[in-house]
């Protein structure tokens, strides 16, 4: 009984309402159990739009493979009408774009008539996404950020900030340095990692007297802007 399920696949070219139906039906909640784990795992960083994506994509997938078949024809006519479409969208979070291939495989098993194995994955991949999420795996215990200073020029900047980075024991690198104001002064840029109780305020305040209150600016992370 057990692998008369698993071991279900559409073998012929013939498209049947009810296979379809049950294939459409599957495959949209199969993609909202994705949705919903995603939407779990990700509390403050999700968007309807790509949760409403994650719950149709699965089914756009499974219609895709029903359409196909076995009809090789067919499969390049498709193949090439998908090719003209253009996504100028920006590479997204590792995360999100694994969820997006996690529909489309989801979907892809539903189209081919695996029922119990798309089930099956999709059920152990969510679960899986739970455990990691609840026990914070890969989360750094230090934040990186992004470190502007305006300096003026007769303050040395090899060392300018040595003592203050090693007393609130922030990790450094010096990426970039540039002068402004016709050469008056010097801004430098230095990615941080800072535990995250460190009091930014005082480390910061201990910059600015250092630096003769100058500008300083602290970012969010040491990517979100060209060196």
């Amino acid at each position: 009984m057990l692998d008369s399920i698993f071991n279900t696949t559409l073998t012929n070219t013939d498209l049947s309402l009810t296979h379809a139906i049950i294939t459409i039906l599957l495959s949209i909640v199969l993609g909202g159990i994705i949705s919903f784990t995603y939407m779990k795992t990700n509390p403050n960083s999700y968007s309807q739009s790509f949760t409403l994506t994650m719950v149709l994509l699965p089914v756009i997938v499974a219609i895709i493979i029903l359409l196909i078949g076995s009809n090789i024809a067919r499969a390049f006519s498709l193949a090439g009408a998908f090719s003209i479409i253009r996504f100028r969208s920006a590479p997204g979070d590792p995360k999100d774009i694994t969820f997006v291939l996690f529909t489309m495989a989801s979907g892809l098993a539903c189209g081919v008539g695996s029922f119990g194995y798309a089930v099956l994955f999709t059920i152990i991949l969510c679960v899986l996404m739970f455990i990691l999420n609840h026990f914070n795996f890969g989360v750094r215990k230090t934040l990186q950020r992004m470190l502007k200073v305006t300096i003026p020029e007769n303050l040395g900047y090899d060392e300018a900030f040595d003592e203050i980075f090693k007393k609130y024991n922030i990790g450094y690198e010096l990426k970039k340095i540039r002068t402004t104001e016709l050469g008056s002064l010097y801004e430098l840029v230095y990615a941080v990692s800072m535990d995250e109780l460190t009091n930014q305020k005082e480390f910061l305040d201990d910059i600015r007297c250092r630096n003769g209150n100058l500008d300083i600016s602290l970012t969010m992370s040491p990517t979100s802007t060209d060196y």
